[in-house]
């Protein structure tokens, strides 16, 4: 089969404004100007900061919700890490307040604030405190209640707190093992399961498979990778459509990551003759799998079905049968101010649609100025300096940027030595799944 041209969704303009350089007309006092109005506008938003974590101390629920939905606004606009260099433990502490004694509301405008600020700090010793500080309350929140707009932004807010501070693999496993649980709780003699709604069910697919793009050495077990295969399987088969693209991706990285074709045969060599079945399995649910995703990608609709959601889906499925059938991976490129992010795995990709998701209207922002995310996709902006922009730089993000020893550097290397422990992994042919195990 020819690689389909569905599979490249290309050049999706997040940002048309390709303009390199102040125009050479523009004389300095209006560059001055410009620059004073910047600052005066920068002095404005870290005031309103300032304002909105006072808030979050009032006793009316309503006043924490404003004053949370401002926090979000602010680090989605631009990257506060004078703000976070200074007040970043009172922000954690108050957002896990919210979260361990506010509304569902609250919860979701709390969990997401948390996952801004990991984005902010990116990994090192403050990604780390978030994580080992939030882990029980979120966990705690997660078994009060089941209202489905609290529950997938705990989700998403586990997955992005574990993704940038989870140093160990046995963290981010505990992370996709909560998050498994969710769906699949675990029933005592006084407990009644919920049925998890279509929004929680498609939060946990994308939240764990986001999280498995980040692991690196899985343990060689077929038994958890049938599991966790045949579970998707089943999602391919339900009504919501989001739920089937969440389904059908998370198990397009399973195959990418797990090289089943080659541990399948290594298997069958094996003395134990119960591996050798467990693979064999697999294989049946693969065949299995990709008739499922040969009827979706070509799927007609019916009744009432919005053409936008079916065209998302017959083109999602179009690249996951490309992959099944003859290995070719996903191929999507976006501009982001002139320049264009490119990624070539269902692992990029996965990270590239959950991070669009989690960042919304941010994610502009964060691609031109997040060195994080620079790192993580391999992304070099456009700069757009006006002259002497470095000069102006505040002594914090000075810090932040320039300093060897700085967060961003540090992370930079950090990032950079999972990616390539990753591929020595992938090389040895190692495999994803590891859910068998009880919380």
């Amino acid at each position: 089969m020819g690689k389909r041209s569905s599979q490249r969704r290309n050049a999706a303009m997040l940002d048309t404004d390709d303009t390199d350089s102040v125009s050479s007309s523009s004389t300095v006092g209006t560059d001055n100007m410009l620059v004073s109005g910047m600052e005066e506008v920068q002095l404005d938003k870290d005031s309103l900061l300032d304002q909105s974590l006072d808030a979050l101390y009032e006793k009316r629920g309503s006043t924490r919700e404003k004053a949370l939905a401002a926090v979000i606004e602010a680090f989605n606009s631009s990257l506060q890490h004078e703000f976070v260099e200074k007040k970043f433990v009172t922000l954690l502490h108050q957002c896990l307040n919210s979260i361990k004694r506010g509304s569902a509301k609250e919860i979701s405008l709390a969990s997401h604030a948390i996952g801004l600020l990991a984005l902010t700090t990116g990994p090192g010793g403050k990604a780390q405190e978030i994580l080992e500080e939030s882990m029980p309350p979120i966990l705690q929140a997660l078994k009060s209640g089941s209202e489905a707009s609290k529950i997938s932004s705990l989700l998403e807010c586990l997955a992005i707190i574990t993704f940038v501070g989870g140093n160990e693999a046995e963290e981010t496993e505990k992370s996709m093992q909560t998050m498994w649980q969710v769906v699949h709780p675990k029933l005592g003699s006084n407990v009644v399961a919920s049925k998890p709604s279509p929004g929680v069910i498609t939060a946990m697919v994308s939240s764990w498979s986001f999280l498995l793009t980040s692991i690196d050495g899985w343990a060689n077990n077929p038994k958890n990778c049938q599991e966790s295969i045949t579970y998707f399987s089943t999602l391919l088969d339900k009504d919501d459509r989001s739920i089937r693209i969440a389904a059908g991706e998370a198990l397009a990285l399973i195959f990418e990551v797990g090289k089943l074709e080659k541990l399948s045969g290594e298997a069958k060599e094996s003395s134990d003759s119960s591996i050798s079945r467990e693979f064999t399995h697999i294989q049946g649910l693969r065949a299995k799998i990709l008739n499922q995703v040969r009827v979706l990608s070509s799927e007609a609709g019916g009744k009432g079905s919005a053409k936008k959601d079916l065209n998302s889906q017959r083109s999602s499925f179009r690249d996951i049968l490309d992959f099944l059938e003859d290995g070719y991976p996903p191929e999507t490129s976006i501009k982001i101010g002139g320049e264009s992010l490119n990624v070539t795995s269902w692992s990029q990709l996965i990270q590239l649609n959950f991070l669009r998701h989690f960042l919304g209207g941010g994610f502009v922002k964060h691609m031109q100025e997040n060195e994080f995310l620079h790192d993580l996709f391999g992304f070099t902006p456009k700069r757009k300096q006006l002259p002497g922009d470095e000069s102006r730089m505040s002594t914090s993000d000075k810090k932040w940027f320039k300093s060897p020893n700085s967060v961003v550097n540090k992370a930079r290397t950090q990032i950079r030595n999972k990616q390539r422990m990753m591929a020595q992994g992938k090389n040895a042919g190692h495999f994803a799944v590891g859910l068998g195990d009880e919380m």
